[in-house]
């Protein structure tokens, strides 16, 4: 399945202020980096997937919608995925894409 295309032109409108974005096939689907370090991105599996504080996993997996990221079955620690379900009102969904660029902003640049 390839990435949803309406996704990714959200994403590029709530990171087109910020500085160091580019744009990266990785994971099957088109994830936005700030200065090289991944921050969010529109999956292939729909929805999002997104780089979180690590200490943060946990909590923030709680919320409607998210849960860990999962990669050969094995919960990630500072990755999320975001069900498209959380992402239908505009608040949640700039919520989601700012924690993601909050983390990668605080990251060594590549």
């Amino acid at each position: 399945m390839a990435y949803d295309e309406r996704l990714a032109d959200r994403i590029r409108g709530q990171l087109v202020d910020e500085a160091g974005v580019t744009e990266k096939r990785m994971f099957g689907g088109l994830a936005f980096l700030i200065n090289g370090n991944m921050a969010v991105s529109a999956s292939s599996q729909g929805g999002l997937l997104l780089r979180v504080d690590p200490a943060q996993t946990g909590q923030l997996a709680a919320e409607p919608h998210a849960r860990p990221f999962v990669m050969r079955g094995r919960e990630m620690d500072g990755w999320l995925r975001v069900d498209s379900d959380g992402l239908d009102s505009n608040a949640e969904f700039a919520q989601w894409v700012a924690r993601g660029a909050a983390y990668a902003r605080t990251l060594p640049p590549k």
